[in-house]
């Protein structure tokens, strides 16, 4: 397959990669992915999006109420919707608020101060027709298509594009609505609508419409909230006190009812691993739509044709990936990394993506064992370009590269190996899941918990593998009769241990920039690397 076609397949559940070595940025991505006065003064507690879809005229009207807590005196604060949607008012206190439109972020302005600690409330009215995806999900927006019977089938997708695409929200990864949300959108009768969360009923509305109700109780990132529109035929499961609902097309339910089955063995093996499904209050969803899928919590957009592999491909090569449902496995697998654990800024999508991927190969160990998993971790690195840092740019919505996913997972791949111990490895995995669950975060976070867990400094390797594009060199020479190594291609203070094999047997030594000798080894020959197990390219043997 074609490079560029792989680099394309490699970013499954965010837009494409953008390129920043030579970007300039503007007021607009900053307004976008910055932080300010106008967000920073309050925190969301809660969204209640009440709307209309009409899928002919491909248009949305309704309200947004957003209930916020004022964390610091205000009279102005931000909120963000695209500039292509109309604002019909916005009501506060049973008046309309003044605002002012700056590219996608409306600036409100109360009658006074709001004092701080006080709980507000603001219902935002608009309408309009939302942009269309030009390549759901990688390019964000509304799906318009019809499924084969010429029924609407309607999905979005807006992770790294924004939420704002399509509803008023603060569209920032930094604040989620601490209790919840309510998703209610009146479709066509004879369509249904799902959304995240409980199905709390449904409303003819005596218009041609009829409303469905979803309620949300966990916190949720803004990008995942979402709608999905068809003639949807539902599948009711548990497992193990899970809920496990499944909404597919109707002409689908008996294949979905087969292809599903491997839901269960994945919860076991994430459960075993990462802990508890963190959204058990809201339940677990499968929800088929017409773009490849999308991690929106606790209704997991599906869309792999129910085949094995990414839509019959094995993204890693190897043959292994044709054992899974690549959709199944990666975007659950974001329920935990991305949904649960999310990162404040999407400059550290890594903390998403890499986990995620890296999630594969846990499936993978629990299904096939440890050494199909490491042959597949081996399939995924051939996916590794570094063209730009793993890191994009912070305060800009700036993704870092498409290296996210499969570098990403290799850094975690490449830490197990230099804790060397799976049974330290698997609690402390398990540990960061529940330590970091429901929480926003920043890639120092995840160093300092690592470093923590594995009493070793590990700035430099975040440094080396996330916020630059070079691979490590370990580099051998033969000179004298005596062996020596070192590290080259490397960040300053990047000395991190690895293993290797002398006549046979393993050995870890801890290379730097400095060369060392290498004891018991009077020969080259004697002398083997295991690049398999740790992210560095090999010189001299």
């Amino acid at each position: 397959m074609k490079k560029a076609t792989l680099l394309l397949l490699v970013v499954t559940s965010a837009a494409s990669a953008q390129i920043f070595s030579e970007h300039s940025f503007t007021r607009k991505d900053s307004l976008h992915g910055g932080l300010r006065p106008e967000r920073t003064s309050y925190d969301v507690q809660r969204y209640d999006l009440n709307i209309k879809i009409d899928p002919e005229a491909k248009t949305i009207v309704g309200f947004n109420d957003i209930g916020f807590k004022v964390v610091a005196p205000t009279s102005r604060i931000q909120v963000d919707l695209f500039d292509n949607m109309k604002i019909d008012s916005i009501v506060f206190d049973s008046k309309k608020l003044q605002y002012k439109r700056e590219f996608n972020a409306v600036f409100l302005d109360f009658p006074s101060t709001l004092k701080k600690g006080s709980s507000q409330s603001i219902r935002f009215y608009y309408s309009g027709t939302p942009i269309a995806a030009p390549r759901a999900p990688w390019q964000g927006g509304f799906d318009w298509k019809k499924d084969r019977n010429g029924k609407h089938f309607v999905g979005v997708a807006v992770q790294g594009t924004g939420a704002s695409l399509w509803y008023p929200v603060k569209d920032s990864q930094t604040d989620e609505p601490d209790k919840g949300a309510s998703i209610k959108v009146a479709v066509p009768n004879g369509l249904m609508n799902v959304s995240n969360g409980r199905f709390k009923g449904s409303e003819d509305l005596g218009n041609g419409y009829t409303r469905w109700d979803w309620e949300v109780k966990s916190p949720i990132n803004t990008y995942d909230i979402t709608v999905n529109i068809a003639d949807y035929a539902h599948i009711h499961d548990t497992y193990k006190g899970l809920d496990l609902d499944y909404y597919v097309l109707k002409y689908n339910e008996q294949k979905a009812r087969e292809h599903f089955q491997e839901v269960k063995p994945m919860m076991d093996c994430f459960q075993s691993k990462f802990g508890k499904y963190p959204f058990s209050e809201d339940g677990y969803k499968l929800v088929e739509t017409p773009y490849l899928g999308m991690e929106h919590q606790s209704a997991v957009a599906y869309g792999n044709w129910y085949l094995k592999g990414y839509r019959g491909n094995d993204l890693s090569g190897t043959g292994i990936g044709m054992s899974f449902d690549y959709i199944i496995i990666h975007e659950t697998g974001h329920e935990w990394f991305g949904n649960s654990i999310t990162s404040q800024d999407i400059a550290d999508m890594w903390i998403h993506e890499g986990f995620t991927m890296y999630s594969e190969a846990v499936y993978v160990e629990c299904t096939l064992g440890y050494e199909k998993a490491v042959q597949y971790m081996n399939g995924i690195r051939k996916n590794i370009h570094n063209y730009d840092p793993v890191i994009g740019k912070l305060g800009v919505n700036n993704e870092g590269s498409g290296d996210m996913y499969p570098k990403g997972a290799w850094v975690l791949h490449t830490l197990r190996h230099v804790v060397d111990n799976d049974a330290k490895w698997w609690k402390m995995l398990l540990k960061y899941s529940e330590h970091f669950k429901h929480k926003i975060i920043t890639t120092q976070d995840v160093d300092d918990y690592f470093s923590k867990e594995m009493g070793m400094d590990l700035t430099p390797v975040f440094d080396q593998y996330l916020r630059s594009v070079k691979i490590p060199v370990l580099s051998f020479e033969e000179k004298d009769g005596k062996v020596s190594y070192r590290y080259d291609n490397i960040e300053p203070g990047f000395d991190m241990p690895v293993d290797i094999l002398v006549n046979g047997k393993k050995k870890r030594i801890t290379p730097s920039a400095k060369s060392l000798e290498l004891e018991a080894a009077t020969k080259l020959s004697d002398v083997k690397a295991i690049p398999e197990h740790f992210l560095i390219d090999v010189k001299g043997i």
